[in-house]
């Protein structure tokens, strides 16, 4: 059972905390995004897996020893992703775009649109593929990592002209 601390109204919400600003909607990513991420990570741990079991039938039973690291890290990886994508999402308030990420360590990026010099929407061929793109922000700050992933192509770019034209019309206001 959990106590009210005394002198405090029980009907309002406690703080949501840094990540969690109130009154944000967030926007999330397509679900794409996992096979995106899943299926260089089964390359890189999946080629080892088989090339370990084929010279374990092949050669010794001693290399099935080395096939356990790889698939640990495959399965980890398989387990892990989808979280990770869950937990990415957007928000475009007044005045600034907020983007958050992470489970275990989290970030929160808030990006003025004053502040934005452009925005850039990409896609690799896998992304093509799948029917993603990212959309990237620059500001003048080089340790600014505002990228959100994983949108479908019309929502990056419904986001890139909303998101230039609110920093432009910012900065236009200087």
């Amino acid at each position: 059972m959990t106590s009210i601390p005394e002198g405090s109204d029980p009907s309002v919400a406690p703080p949501a905390g840094p990540f969690d600003p109130p009154g944000v909607t967030w926007q999330g990513v397509s679900p794409r995004l996992v096979q995106a991420r899943l299926i260089p990570s089964a390359l890189t741990f999946g080629v080892p897996v088989v090339a370990g079991a084929v010279l374990a039938v092949l050669v010794s039973p001693w290399f099935w020893l080395l096939v356990g690291v790889p698939a640990v890290l495959l399965v980890w990886t398989a387990l892990l992703v989808p979280r990770q994508v869950r937990a990415i999402g957007y928000a475009e308030r007044d005045d600034d775009l907020l983007i958050r990420k992470g489970i275990l360590f989290r970030s929160l990026v808030v990006v003025p649109y004053g502040r934005m010099q452009y925005v850039d929407v990409e896609a690799g061929p896998l992304d093509r593929k799948l029917g993603i793109a990212k959309v990237q922000l620059h500001t003048a700050s080089a340790g600014t990592d505002a990228v959100i992933p994983g949108l479908v192509p019309d929502e990056a770019e419904r986001l890139r002209d909303r998101l230039t034209a609110r920093g432009e019309a910012r900065l236009a206001g200087l």
